[in-house]
């Protein structure tokens, strides 16, 4: 039996739809069961309330659980708001969920990450991240952490946010110059990695798997793949990060929803990539090209 955290956020939205599909049933857990019902298979899956910044919610949702994906974190293209801290979710609620899968007897946990995952100063989004993922390995449950680059598919926040910022700005900065390099992953491809990992625990517990697309891509590249598919042509100026952190700043005081905020400027701090056969090499198969895809289904 499997509980998927986060089920309504993108990761496991998409994962729950796939085990639903897979007749799974997959219990997920949601802050609101109403709202959840909008977006996942009401039939199909078992949906619960709870939330992991509140533990004495967690314990029903536990019982009878053998691995929990848990892939309730903020992500770094949210910025912070009333309710939803990085500190407070993405390192407590962490803490809590692996405290009511002990007390439940919960196997395994399989937790989703992201690339490049390292210590950083403290209370920032990539300290928290990080501390994530130590609190799993020191929790003596079994463990895999799932650590994909940048996601591409229908309504991925990172490509999203990018194609949102060509749609509205005359000018797109090229942010520390343009040359920090990523390996897009098709949203459906770290579905199919989670599903691997939930089939073959054996081989799989107690592992780190960094993920990625089956090719490279510095920031510039990205956004002339985004400008083609989206038939636009912009000014292109290398911007020092600083600067866009600035720019970023004020884009989440003003807007609920900024198409950057200062937590996704992390990404730029490092080259966003792993081996380009890592997906063939750990679970057998050849992920989709970022370049293939925006040819055959846009942004």
């Amino acid at each position: 039996m499997i509980l998927i955290t986060g089920a309504t956020g993108y990761i496991g939205r998409h994962l729950a739809l796939r085990l639903a599909d897979q007749s799974e049933r997959p219990r997920c857990l949601v802050r609101d069961t109403r709202r959840a019902a909008s977006i996942l298979p009401a039939d199909k899956v078992e949906l619960v309330q709870g939330d992991t910044i509140q533990p004495a919610s967690l314990d029903a949702a536990m019982q009878g659980i053998d691995t929990i994906v848990h892939a309730a974190f903020i992500t770094a293209d949210h910025k912070e708001s009333a309710g939803n801290h990085y500190q407070e979710t993405n390192v407590q609620g962490t803490a809590n969920v692996i405290k009511a899968a002990k007390n439940a007897g919960v196997q395994r946990i399989i937790e989703i990450s992201g690339l490049g995952t390292k210590p950083d100063k403290p209370g920032s989004y990539m300290q928290g991240r990080y501390l994530a993922e130590q609190m799993l390995k020191e929790s003596g449950l079994h463990w895999t952490i799932i650590q994909p680059s940048v996601l591409f598919g229908k309504g991925a926040p990172f490509i999203k946010g990018l194609a949102g910022l060509i749609q509205s700005a005359p000018v797109v900065p090229l942010i520390g110059g343009g040359k920090t390099m990523f390996q897009p992953i098709y949203i459906e491809d770290v579905v199919s990695v989670i599903i691997k990992a939930l089939e073959d625990p054996a081989r799989t517990n107690d592992h780190t798997y960094t993920i990625g697309g089956p090719a490279y891509y510095s920031f510039t590249q990205v956004i002339d793949e985004l400008l083609r598919v989206m038939h636009k042509t912009r000014i292109k100026a290398p911007t020092p990060t600083p600067l866009v952190g600035v720019g970023a700043a004020i884009m989440e005081a003003i807007l609920p929803k900024p198409p950057l905020t200062k937590a996704a400027l992390t990404l730029f701090s490092f080259n966003n990539t792993t081996d380009l056969n890592s997906i063939e090499r750990d679970f057998g198969f050849t992920p989709v090209s970022f370049t293939s895809y925006l040819q055959e289904r846009g942004v």
